[in-house]
């Protein structure tokens, strides 16, 4: 899916870096900048540290002069915009919107209201193609009027109604994300290896192990037993043991043998 993040009059050097590496680890590279503050703002040292490794999507990033030039080839776009506006495009949620997307319920809205002009390009399905564009403004004056009024959607991230503001990089981070879980995101990588589970012969021989240790120590009457190597033997299972709780245990068994036994 062809996806463009464009930042419109960046002041502040450290955001252009945060915005690409937010981009890179939800695996988007597109990135357009409009009328930065720094015209090297891609070369400054503060940019590439806080890009932290995202240096391909800085290399590649282009800067331009109008919104004009970096909304070409996209059909949908998106504005972030939290000041409340007296006409416009809707405001939505980025999951709900981004979840119309995809579904494809926009083009079932087309002709009424505000998203009367959308194209059927513009909408997004499963198997569809088409340019998403995802708009932020400045750092101290959002975006600009006209700029909200030529998209689509302005995007509103539910936030704390007493503390709604958010610093560029997390924004577009979290615009990134539910972008990225929309378009079905990316699978979790396990970087723990899933344990052994004992077998009922390796808990049978530590139960045994544990049987001597606790009658070395008095716990356990031989000549009386009563129920309490059953009763460990259904814990034991409930614990679902590893190999490696095993040798454990019976590491612990090994030990209550070793050890003096009380003076009755």
């Amino acid at each position: 899916m062809k996806t463009r993040f464009i930042l419109i009059e960046t002041s502040h050097a450290g955001n252009v870096g945060a915005a690409a590496r937010a981009m890179k680890t939800m695996g988007f590279e597109d990135l357009v900048l409009v009328r930065p503050r720094w015209a090297n703002v891609l070369r400054k040292e503060e940019t590439i540290q806080r890009a932290s490794g995202a240096l391909d999507v800085l290399n590649q990033a282009r800067i331009v002069e109008s919104l004009d030039e970096a909304v070409d080839g996209l059909s949908h776009l998106c504005a972030t915009a939290m000041t409340p506006r007296d006409f416009g495009p809707p405001t939505r949620a980025p999951r709900q919107h981004f979840e119309m997307l995809i579904q494809g319920e926009l083009k079932a809205q087309a002709g009424q209201g505000p998203e009367a002009d959308l194209t059927d390009e513009a909408v997004v399905s499963a198997s569809g193609e088409t340019g998403v564009g995802l708009l932020f403004g400045c750092e101290r004056f959002g975006m600009a009027n006209d700029d909200v009024y030529r998209c689509n959607v302005a995007l509103s991230i539910p936030s704390n109604p007493q503390f709604g503001s958010l610093n560029l990089g997390a924004a577009i981070q979290l615009i990134a994300y539910e972008w990225r879980q929309a378009l079905g995101g990316f699978p979790v990588a396990e970087h723990t290896p899933h344990p052994s589970r004992a077998d009922m012969q390796q808990v049978a021989g530590m139960l045994g192990h544990w049987e001597q240790a606790l009658a070395h120590l008095g716990f356990l009457d031989p000549a009386a037993p009563k129920k309490l190597m059953p009763r460990l033997n259904q814990m034991f299972n409930r614990a679902q043991l590893t190999q490696e709780e095993i040798h454990i245990l019976r590491g612990v068994a090994k030990s209550m043998l070793q050890s003096t036994p009380p003076k009755h």
